[in-house]
């Protein structure tokens, strides 16, 4: 009795060891991260562009969206708050 007890509970652990495993993917970089780091940001941008399946949708996004967070924060516009002065001619009548 004790004999088939250990053969099943051997049985067992041969079997859980033997299921497939997925493969284990790097962990995925913060888009604070990367905006703080361009050139990891450029190596990833172009690890995503050659294989976006490989790379998956959370990291390109993340790379995505700390592509577009360093382009547009490049800090106030010097024509932000300047009137729009009225065309030259609007006045005049032909």
């Amino acid at each position: 009795m004790k004999n088939l007890l250990f053969i099943t509970a051997a049985l067992a652990l041969v079997l859980a060891g033997c299921g497939k495993s997925e493969p284990s993917r790097p962990a995925i970089e913060s888009v604070e991260s990367l905006v703080a780091n361009p050139e990891r940001l450029k190596e990833l941008r172009s690890q995503c562009k050659a294989d976006h399946a490989r790379m998956g949708d959370a990291q390109c996004d993340a790379v995505a969206e700390a592509t577009r967070q360093r382009f547009m924060s490049g800090g106030r516009s010097p024509y932000a708050n300047d009137p729009v002065p009225p065309p030259a001619d609007a006045g005049a009548k032909d």
